[in-house]
């Protein structure tokens, strides 16, 4: 079963990313995804580590358009 990410939580992976890649992550900004990341894994009841590998799968390394 997939797991369903909230749109504010991929917004916030996709701005921690675009850190990375320029150098420029805050403590801020790696907490903030952290912290929504929990929130969800609770909210879904899912394993958080699960939702981490899902979200980053689903930022780094998303789909190409029309595949499912």
């Amino acid at each position: 079963m997939a797991i369903t990410l909230p749109d504010d939580l991929i917004v916030l992976e996709r701005s921690a990313w675009a850190q990375i890649q320029a150098g420029t992550l805050t403590a801020d900004t790696a907490a903030a995804v952290q912290a929504r990341l929990t929130e969800v894994a609770l909210e879904l009841g899912e394993n958080r580590y699960e939702v981490e590998r899902a979200l980053k799968g689903a930022v780094r390394h998303p789909e190409p358009a029309g595949v499912e």
